[in-house]
């Protein structure tokens, strides 16, 4: 990532030429969004079609068809709202949550850091300035308790857990606290594969797949270990979105489409593969 500032004017100028109306025919999904701007929008769906819970291409696209009737699907837009939030205002690159710690002028964890699950060993901080602080103990970020208790109440029917990040094009498995393999790597891996293939061939985009420790390196505390080892989730797997580092986290935002298009196809490919595994 070279000349970071130069980045952010340019699409802080963007942004500011092509705001998009709050009306649902015209919001841009080629845009970035402020929290409040997308609640605004999910308000207004909501009012203009109250009667719609279905994707646009059910009953049109076979394999979106099957999958919506197979599964359910629970979908969380942000993780870290306040965290989210806060890039808008103030700190374009923050990665923590916003809550007070025990330094004064140091706020937040890593909700990546934050999982009772080999909790702040390797990889990651101890000290509340850290960008990767682990947090005062394992859950004590309301984000990470919440989205674990959740999980928790849905345990024995959750086959599938998505943790989408960026950037690196990776779609990873677990262990992500150590390099050793799960029992069922080859199991995860191999759908990892099948996503990776179904992504490539949208727009030429290369992505590794592996476990988060062998590819990047051991990580403890991760959200993956936790829906993997905790939760009995099989198929918990990270993803790094676009790009390899020329813009990084500051992906330009007419990369946003086809960014979409091709995760949408690497899910669709995972899901018809856990489909066969989980109902074989």
């Amino acid at each position: 990532m070279n000349d970071i500032g130069a980045i952010i004017e340019r699409q802080r100028i963007l942004q500011n030429l092509t705001q998009s109306s709050s009306n649902t025919n015209d919001f841009a999904y080629d845009k970035y969004h402020t929290i409040e701007d997308i609640h605004a929008w999910v308000d207004q769906m909501v009012a203009t079609y109250p009667d719609m819970v279905t994707p646009f291409t059910y009953g049109q696209d076979p394999t979106i068809t099957h999958l919506v009737d197979q599964f359910d699907y629970y979908i969380l837009p942000v993780f870290n709202v306040d965290g989210y939030a806060y890039t808008w205002t103030k700190d374009r690159l923050w990665r923590k949550t916003r809550s007070k710690t025990s330094v004064a002028n140091c706020y937040g964890a890593d909700p990546n850091r934050n999982w009772d699950y080999d909790w702040c060993k390797s990889g990651s901080s101890h000290d509340p300035c850290d960008d990767t602080f682990c947090g005062e103990k394992a859950f004590s970020e309301i984000e990470t308790a919440q989205v674990a208790k959740f999980i928790a109440d849905q345990r024995g029917t959750i086959v599938n857990y998505i943790n989408f990040h960026s950037y690196s094009q990776l779609w990873m498995s677990p262990w992500s606290y150590t390099t050793t393999s799960p029992a069922q790597f080859k199991l995860q891996d191999d759908g990892s594969i099948q996503a990776i293939n179904a992504l490539t061939a949208v727009h030429g985009t290369q992505y590794q797949h592996g476990s988060v420790a062998q590819i990047i390196s051991p990580t403890s505390g991760s959200t993956i270990d936790w829906t993997y080892g905790i939760a009995n989730v099989t198929f918990s797997y990270g993803v790094e979105l676009r790009d390899t580092g020329e813009y990084g986290f500051l992906l330009p935002e007419n990369q946003i489409i086809p960014s979409g298009e091709e995760t949408m196809a690497g899910l669709e490919a995972l899901l018809m593969y856990i489909d066969k595994h989980v109902y074989a």
